[in-house]
């Protein structure tokens, strides 16, 4: 029985804390055991999401994460050039790296991201299908160059899978270039896991003022935190009192730290960190508020809507296919007096925001993730049946 199935690959770099990681280690435990047999394969092992790796499926690691080397800083050092020097000849030889690594043959291999294009696209098994799974807003990257690569390398591979339909149609708008074996799936969003996860444990926000705004997120430029503390300087100027708590680390913690203190706002803007169960600190906010620049189709806009929590967002990429504007949130275009406005409303209209709660106890009916599974999994019976037409001839 266990040959009848459809063999997958999943390949991914790691699995720190993200939207991407989380989609993929959802569907592993959750596309038909019965139908497919599933593969992780990680360039390394390291990440907050290693535990959450379902049980029974295989996993290939080809380099030991940081967690897993030495702490004395020389042999870590060390450890961390050799690790290098072997991920660049895997790179270079992919032959070498799947006769080593990879025991056996498999119908389909997945790039989760565009990080992971290359690696799937080198594989030596010129007989699997190759899927590519993309999560990204191009016409938001800096460098247009890198994005025209990615848009032309995407046209390699045998299907490729947009998490919007949004992040599809602006390739199409802005480069002219379609993908004929191309599909727009949704990501999935258990609403009875997130509630659960959210009474976990307290959060009371004990000695902030309140309101209290929560946002999730990484801490990059492009995701418009800056934006949010300009903004939260002005309300408070106003006489609005009010606190905001974001979740989420980066590269830019240092500048937004140093915006918080220049603005002297310590005690009503804090960074929190990362949280691997952020629930319970969305549940027991006022408000969730997404201030991006650039997104795809952002899994905690889908939480905070299981969690009937008013959304206020900006409205980029998939966010418009997830909330309706007026109905189960407000929606805003990039721009700082449109969110300072939109944000204003939870203090001067605070009626529009209990419409909004009370609608948001219906928006779990558009979070159907059996059906998202089940267009996945016809995805990938119709890859591996292509697979079989080209062997036959």
């Amino acid at each position: 029985m266990n040959d009848q199935k459809i063999k997958i690959l999943f390949r991914l770099r790691s699995l720190e804390m993200g939207g991407v990681p989380r989609v993929i280690l959802d569907l592993l435990r959750n596309l038909p055991k019965d139908q497919f047999d599933l593969s992780l394969m990680l360039n390394l092992y390291q990440g907050e999401l290693i535990r959450e790796i379902p049980a029974g499926i295989k996993l290939i690691v080809v380099e030991k994460g940081k967690e897993q080397m030495s702490p004395n800083p020389f042999l870590h050092k060390l450890q961390l050039i050799w690790r290098r020097l072997k991920l660049e000849i895997y790179e270079k030889f992919p032959s070498v790296l799947y006769q080593i690594k990879v025991r056996e043959k498999y119908d389909i291999e997945i790039a989760s991201s565009y990080a992971e294009f290359d690696m799937v696209l080198s594989s030596p098994d010129k007989n699997s299908r190759k899927i590519a799974w993309f999560h990204t807003d191009v016409t938001y990257d800096t460098n247009q160059e890198r994005a025209r690569e990615r848009i032309e390398t995407m046209k390699k591979f045998d299907h490729v899978i947009f998490c919007a339909a949004h992040i599809r149609d602006v390739i199409k708008k802005y480069y002219n270039v379609t993908y004929p074996g191309s599909s727009v799936v949704y990501n999935a969003i258990h609403t009875d896991e997130v509630k659960e996860k959210a009474l976990a444990f307290d959060v009371n926000y004990e000695g902030l003022k309140k309101p209290v705004f929560c946002s999730v997120g990484r801490l990059h430029s492009r995701k418009g935190y800056h934006t949010l503390i300009n903004i939260h300087r002005r309300l408070i100027d106003e006489g609005f009192e009010h606190s905001i708590v974001v979740l989420g680390d980066g590269e830019e913690k240092n500048n937004l730290t140093g915006q918080i203190n220049q603005l002297e706002v310590q005690d009503s803007f804090k960074l929190l960190g990362t949280k691997i169960n952020p629930y319970p600190y969305i549940k027991n906010a006022d408000c969730f508020v997404l201030p991006t620049r650039s997104e795809a189709y952002p899994l905690v806009i889908n939480e905070a809507l299981a969690l009937e929590k008013p959304i206020i967002s900006t409205n980029v990429g998939g966010i418009p296919e997830m909330i309706e504007d007026g109905v189960d949130g407000i929606l805003v275009n990039d721009n700082e007096e449109e969110l300072y406005e939109a944000m204003r409303k939870v203090f001067t209209q605070p009626e529009l925001l209990d419409i909004i709660k009370q609608n948001t106890k219906e928006s779990y009916k558009k979070l159907d993730s059996q059906k998202i599974y089940n267009q996945v999994a016809e995805i990938l019976e119709e890859q591996y049946h292509l697979k079989l037409n080209n062997e036959r001839g």
